[in-house]
């Protein structure tokens, strides 16, 4: 399912409160650089014939405001203002001037909410989403797989994206400025085991972690349809299960199921 509102919101989320979504991606086509087989927007290919049109930065701000300006009057509780969307949002190709003018609205309409991006962090490798993404309060950054194969198998990383070692080395040059985002699961997908919470996947994923040192890390569950229909939910004991592996090596863990 895509967005078809730049703005949208707000919305109550499992991990951020009252969240009004901003979504810088065109409203008819995902973009993005995984295809993720849990992906609530589906797969890429349903929507690659679709023109890839960009609002302009000024029409998102114009947007934005609009939208902040009448929810302030009406005294809506706002708590995160935050990048979401259709696909991939560092992809948008003015990332960068977004941040500053989503950050001057928040200060003028919402001073004590948070800006938040959700991102599968492949576009850290271009120097200047790397420091845009610093400049925002929340960076929620994904790592779902602890194997390069087991990585391929859930994210479907594409020509977009950067290959795993600099994935790995680009959350590790980020470190403890971001938020590491994960969904556990398993089950199957094109007839073939997939998930991240078997011994050795978790135990090297975990590994990982101890090399990115992050804020802390965000686990939680399947919550929407998947284009990938033979996934399982798990429960919110059985995250805890995973969270307390974490914590058992001094990293903060926050679930949500």
């Amino acid at each position: 399912m895509l967005f078809d509102n730049s703005i949208v919101g707000p919305i109550h989320s499992r991990r951020l409160g009252a969240s009004l979504g901003v979504n810088l991606l065109p409203l008819k086509h995902k973009r993005c650089s995984y295809d993720c087989i849990y992906c609530e927007c589906g797969w890429n290919r349903e929507t690659e014939n679709e023109a890839i049109e960009f609002a302009t930065p000024e029409k998102l701000g114009e947007l934005l405001e609009n939208r902040l300006k009448a929810l302030a009057a009406n005294n809506v509780a706002v708590d995160s203002l935050t990048f979401a969307g259709n696909g991939e949002p560092t992809l948008y190709p003015w990332f960068a001037e977004m941040v500053g003018i989503v950050t001057e609205l928040r200060d003028k309409y919402y001073p004590k909410a948070m800006t938040t991006l959700l991102s599968n962090a492949t576009q850290l490798k271009r120097p200047e989403i790397f420091e845009a993404v610093k400049r925002v309060d929340n960076p929620v950054l994904k790592l779902d797989a602890g194997t390069e194969g087991m990585w391929k198998l859930i994210n479907k990383n594409n020509e977009l994206g950067c290959p795993w070692d600099d994935l790995l080395a680009n959350l590790t040059a980020f470190g403890s400025k971001g938020i590491i985002q994960t969904l556990l699961f398993d089950g199957t997908s094109a007839g073939r085991q997939v998930g991240n919470i078997s011994d050795g996947e978790f135990n090297a994923y975990t590994e990982h972690l101890k090399k990115i040192g992050p804020r802390y890390v965000m686990l939680y569950a399947l919550d929407r349809a998947t284009p990938e229909k033979e996934l399982r939910k798990l429960s919110v004991a059985e995250l805890q299960l995973y969270a307390q592996k974490i914590r058992n090596e001094g990293i903060e863990v926050k679930v949500y199921g």
